[in-house]
């Protein structure tokens, strides 16, 4: 209880010393308010809708450089489907006489190396591949014939992008490819 009045007297104290206790004290207000400075909010009567200004200086600078694309798919004469998910280069193999004509994308590297091997049971070594260089030129579509080989024998067409190019994290793209058992014609 005595702490309870020591706090009370010390509460009055400071209020009578910041302020007093009289109340014959009466607040004075100046007759108007003069601003100092221009309004910083401005109110304008006009339409409903924004009519669009004329007077802006500013246009916007790009930080970064103009862009193009490269083709597309579409453009291409082959539809080449995405790389997302895939292992191995896509590519489409004709048969012709003798041989087979070889379609792939280009964006994997600059030139390529080709191969037919043949499935057929091999007792002892087997034979070295024979590799053909292809250079990928600029359309989309690399295009390749292999000839020499035996009509009805079966293959495997074996694709190498040797010059790959990596991403931003290092890792490479495809390259490899290979198809499916082929024959020639």
């Amino acid at each position: 209880m005595r702490r309870i009045g020591k706090f009370a007297l010390a509460l009055a104290a400071a209020s009578s010393a910041l302020g007093g206790c009289t109340s014959n004290a009466t607040p004075t207000a100046s007759a108007s308010p003069t601003p100092t400075q221009t309004p910083w909010v401005r109110v304008t009567s006009g339409s409903p809708t924004a009519a669009p200004g004329t007077n802006s200086t500013f246009s916007p600078k790009s930080a970064l450089p103009p862009v193009s694309f490269l083709p597309t798919s579409g453009a291409c004469g082959v539809s080449w489907p995405d790389n997302i998910g895939l292992v191995l280069i896509p590519m489409v193999v004709t048969p012709i006489a003798g041989g087979f004509t070889v379609q792939w994308p280009s964006k994997y590297g600059s030139y390529y190396r080709i191969s037919a091997v043949l499935q057929g049971v091999v007792a002892g070594p087997q034979p070295e591949r024979t590799w053909q260089t292809v250079q990928a030129g600029d359309n989309c579509t690399v295009s390749a014939t292999i000839s020499g080989l035996t009509s009805g024998a079966p293959y495997i067409i074996w694709l190498d992008a040797p010059d790959t190019p990596r991403d931003v994290t290092g890792a490479r793209s495809l390259y490899s490819g290979k198809s499916g058992v082929v024959k020639p014609l």
